[in-house]
């Protein structure tokens, strides 16, 4: 029972459960993807049927990670599968549990609210954006945010970071960013302000059909 009920693997080199970072990206991506197209069917269409597919989904994956183990998740396999070719990067299991279960209260929120209810408000279209915050920068970033939060509520100094985070004092060269570059992002900024100013009056005007095949659609056969 003790194999099946546990946070984290044991790996020959480090002193303390352990997760493939790699894997939890892409669950992260997974998740993402299906609660992005959900709210965007929220918003489009009005249809919140696809939200609460998608809520009791992330509702059960991460009870799962939390409660039972991160190895029986079915995203965390699905992730598993994808980067098996990919060499491991480990972190720390305990940080990891405590960001899940951050996310498991938000989950069972919308739970909640949004299925059990039936409802919706500005709490849950925060909560949700929140999820999507979370989800974003753990896949695009490899970021965990709720992990930043663990050193506020424990004192045991967190390890095994991902890309080292925890233990970097100084950045290599390749990591730095100077003055120039920062400029450059200033102007790309403007750039993209500037584009809309002069051109947002002609990219609202609706695009026509380039080999009029809508229109030989709507023809009629006698």
């Amino acid at each position: 029972m003790s194999k099946i009920v546990k946070f984290g693997e044991d790996v020959e080199g480090y002193t303390i459960p352990v997760l493939n970072e790699r894997e939890i990206r892409a669950a992260a991506g997974m998740l993402f993807l299906f609660m992005f197209t959900a709210i965007l069917t929220v918003i489009m269409k009005g249809d919140f049927t696809l939200l609460k597919y998608a809520i009791i989904v992330f509702l059960t994956d991460i009870s799962i990670r939390v409660f039972i183990n991160p190895k029986f998740a079915p995203t965390l396999i699905l992730g598993r599968l994808v980067v098996r070719n990919q060499t491991p990067e480990y972190v720390g299991a305990r940080q990891k549990k405590f960001a899940w279960k951050i996310g498991f209260a938000l989950a069972i929120t919308m739970f909640t609210l949004v299925v059990v209810v039936n409802s919706y408000s500005p709490v849950t279209g925060l909560i949700c954006f929140v999820c999507l915050i979370f989800l974003f920068f753990e896949s695009a970033f490899g970021i965990c945010l709720g992990c930043k939060f663990y050193p506020l509520f424990f004192k045991d100094k967190v390890q095994y970071c991902p890309g080292e985070v925890c233990d970097v004092k100084s950045r290599h060269d390749i990591q730095k960013t100077s003055f120039s570059q920062l400029l450059v992002v200033l102007a790309f900024v403007g750039f993209i302000v500037l584009t809309v100013i002069l051109f947002n009056d002609t990219f609202v005007q609706p695009p026509f059909d380039l080999f009029g095949l809508e229109e030989t659609s709507e023809v009629v056969v006698p």
